[in-house]
């Protein structure tokens, strides 16, 4: 599988995304899965420690294997009522010690700010991680759900020869390209890393869902309502068409959603969640399919901004 940089780190164009670990699946179906991902080829591994139990599930699964994987982790959300999180100094080396002990490793690889944290300023945020760097702790850091004028505060507010978030991990697929008019210029004038998460916009992209049909069981949809999930008309209008023009090609939807995030520079790596080893291969083999420059414009003229 094709690799990517990420600073130092050279991650597959497709990453697992680990938040099911716990919340969809148990131990024993989480260590099928990440046992098929290595396989297929997949290196890159995204966690954070408000999964539940994702992060030490991940590290059990990985024993005897940790040198086939790129490992990230987040820290900053909530991890309960009494728990708010946040990215004060001192949380930081809390939070980064308790994901290296439930983790089982040495060092995290990727160490990302979940979310911004509005009562503490960057540069003391960005203080605390650059330690974790020094100290061998933490490889590269980054960051999640930032606009582009939390990435460009953060830029401004790194230290001479400090670590600087080198990605940033952000909800783009082809029925939400909001960050195409506001984070992605600023991740390429920064030369960053994007690491799209929902890349299947929960689902709707994977073709499960078809207009006028029954909602399938254990589907996010059921779980969370089709409002949530903007199960609509419009978004069946560009599902129905995207399915359409990817079978002519001899292709699925799904594969089609990988083929065009993939075909975008900034892209290090897809992060998709997988319940089964069998989404893993699918997805791994999703990654084959590279777009030429016109066949991704017919898609964007398809997929239109709603």
């Amino acid at each position: 599988m094709e690799q990517r940089s990420i600073g130092s780190l050279q991650v597959s164009v497709i990453g697992l995304g680990c938040n099911n670990f716990g919340m969809r699946i148990d131990e024993e179906a989480t260590a099928e899965v990440v046992t098929a991902t290595l396989d297929a080829g997949i290196n890159f591994f995204d966690t954070a420690d408000s999964y539940g139990p994702s992060e030490q599930w991940l590290g059990k699964a990985l024993a005897g294997r940790r040198d086939e994987a790129v490992v990230a982790t987040k820290f900053g959300s909530p991890l309960g009522k009494d728990k708010p999180g946040g990215a004060k100094p001192d949380y930081v080396r809390t939070a980064c010690e308790r994901s290296l002990g439930k983790l089982g490793i040495d060092v995290i690889d990727l160490y990302q700010l979940h979310r911004p944290d509005p009562e503490t300023p960057i540069g003391d945020t960005l203080a605390a991680m650059d330690d974790l760097v020094r100290a061998g702790k933490v490889r590269e850091i980054g960051c999640s759900n930032f606009s582009a004028a939390q990435l460009v505060e953060a830029d401004k507010a790194v230290a001479d020869g400090a670590a600087r978030f080198l990605s940033v991990q952000n909800n783009y697929n082809l029925l939400n390209r909001a960050d195409e008019n506001d984070a992605l210029p600023e991740v390429e004038r920064q030369g960053l890393a994007y690491l799209p998460f929902f890349p299947l916009a929960s689902g709707v992209l994977s073709g499960k869902y078809r207009r006028g049909a029954d909602i399938p069981p254990d589907t996010r949809a059921a779980v969370w309502g089709p409002d949530r999930l903007l199960l609509n008309d419009r978004s069946f209008d560009v599902v129905e068409q995207l399915t359409a023009w990817a079978e002519r090609r001899g292709h699925s939807v799904l594969e089609l959603a990988f083929a065009w995030l993939a075909s975008k520079p900034a892209v290090a790596s897809v992060i998709a969640g997988a319940t089964k080893p069998e989404q893993v291969r699918t997805n791994a083999a999703a990654a084959a399919w590279t777009l030429t420059p016109a066949e991704v414009a017919e898609i964007e003229a398809i997929a239109t901004p709603g």
